[in-house]
């Protein structure tokens, strides 16, 4: 008999793919079903038009009305942030500390470099880099105050050399907001804090308030109105960009007859207490690892404080039984996951065959857990399959490229020719014309 806990089946489902059809196949692989409510969608409507119309006075009404909280203040003084530091537990604070040296070091190696090079003689391109003016940062609180996020987001943009970063996180019970979050925010310098959270935090961010500045791009996850109004406002002509679109957490795991169906199954839980809506895979060549890491399973998870909640996730998840590790990365590759672990022999023998994945830990001594918290890399990461053609947050997520042309009189009539001739064939005789005036044909601005 299944376990259950919390009222919830703690038990995931065992599968053999090569039993499956093709029909059976796909949905194997399907993320839980996720709609977006017209309630959703028009509430969160209702709330970007509410803010754009009214301002702050909107961000008052609407923190009333969904957080509870009356006439607190907007911004967080920069008091409140030294005090929050301050009242860190001195392990916490090490811990933060040592965190964000590692995310700034890892960071600072990734930077996109500028370069220069002549493409023909006289003909001189480059590349130059450049912060963005101004970025928001949206950073959850509730059960979950994600103080690890504003490290991820924070550092990089204060290395990018962001002039101003907005910092938005919901209000506390008595106003206010989380003192850990606070802590973090004081620790990678933002000086600009707001205790406004939900979509209308995201309408204030991207088209600015009295009090909350506008910025350039939005950062960080949220629930599902945050999501929505994130969606809704990069679809906007006049709106602002995003990181990246976004959904429910997930990992997958690949695992071979020798992991250590303990590790395994805490791997998974350990995403699963993310959400209800959060999923998890196992992808194994041995029936036998796929019983124990179930039964493992049923072991660990009625010790965990989230277990309602995990529980519900394991009901949207799976292990799948595959014929080879080979045929699992293909799998993998197809699914395109926002955390991929690989836990087999030789795991970094095969990194080559990862082609779709937000990041990747490998060997059985790499859980997805510091990957959230402090091995240096990023957590903001693309999840419902976009890891085929997104990629985490970066420092190059805070940065604009531009590229650069000078040409001397030699190089313009060393290629312009080649340029007259590219433009007449796409029949846009104004560029060919503005070449040809300058090398002085007789037929150049007539």
């Amino acid at each position: 008999m299944n376990a259950v806990v919390d009222g919830q089946p703690a038990a995931i489902a065992i599968q053999v793919w090569s039993r499956l059809d093709e029909s059976a196949r796909t949905q194997a692989l399907a993320r839980p079903a996720r709609t977006r409510a017209e309630a959703i969608t028009g509430a969160v409507a209702a709330i970007i038009a509410q803010v754009r119309a009214d301002g702050d006075a909107a961000l008052r009404e609407l923190t009333q009305r969904f957080d509870g909280v009356a006439g607190a203040a907007l911004a967080v003084p920069a008091a409140a942030r030294v005090a929050a530091e301050r009242a860190l537990a001195p392990g916490l604070r090490a811990a933060m500390r040592a965190a964000l040296a590692r995310i700034e070091a890892f960071h600072a190696a990734g930077a996109t470099a500028e370069y220069a090079l002549e493409t023909a003689p006289g003909v001189r391109c480059q590349r130059i880099v450049r912060p963005l003016d101004r970025v928001g940062l949206y950073i959850p609180a509730g059960s979950a105050p994600l103080l690890s996020t504003v490290l991820m987001l924070a550092a990089p943009a204060r290395l990018a050399g962001c002039g101003q970063i907005v910092l938005c996180t919901p209000p506390a019970a008595a106003g206010g907001v989380d003192d850990t979050v606070l802590a973090a925010a004081q620790l990678c310098g933002v000086e600009h804090v707001f205790a406004v959270g939900g979509a209308q935090a995201i309408a204030a961010m991207a088209f600015g308030t009295a009090t909350i500045p506008r910025c350039d791009k939005l950062f960080g996850p949220g629930n599902a109105w945050v999501t929505e109004a994130k969606r809704q406002v990069a679809a906007m002509p006049d709106g602002v960009a995003i990181d990246m679109p976004a959904g429910p957490s997930e990992v997958l795991v690949i695992a071979d007859a020798d992991a250590d169906a303990g590790f395994v199954a805490a791997d998974l839980l350990a995403q699963a207490e993310h959400g209800a809506d959060s999923q998890v895979l196992l992808l194994t060549d041995s029936m036998a690892l796929a019983q124990a890491v179930r039964a493992q399973i049923e072991r660990q998870l009625p010790a965990l404080p989230r277990r309602g909640i995990a529980a519900q996730a394991l009901a949207g998840s799976r292990i799948l039984v595959v014929a080879s590790i080979d045929e699992a990365f293909e799998l993998a590759n197809r699914y395109a996951p926002e955390h991929l672990i690989v836990q087999v022999a030789t795991p970094r023998a095969w990194l080559g065959r990862v082609r779709a994945a937000g990041s990747v830990f490998l060997g059985r001594w790499s859980p997805e857990t510091v990957g959230d918290y402090n091995s240096g890399s990023n957590h903001v990461l693309p999840t419902d399959g976009w890891a085929r053609s997104c990629s985490g947050v970066s420092l190059a997520s805070f940065q604009r490229t531009i590229t650069v042309q000078e040409l001397s009189e030699a190089g313009l009539r060393g290629i312009g020719a080649e340029a007259v001739t590219m433009a007449a064939a796409e029949g846009l005789h104004g560029h060919a014309n503005a070449v040809r005036i300058r090398l002085g044909d007789p037929g150049g601005g007539r």
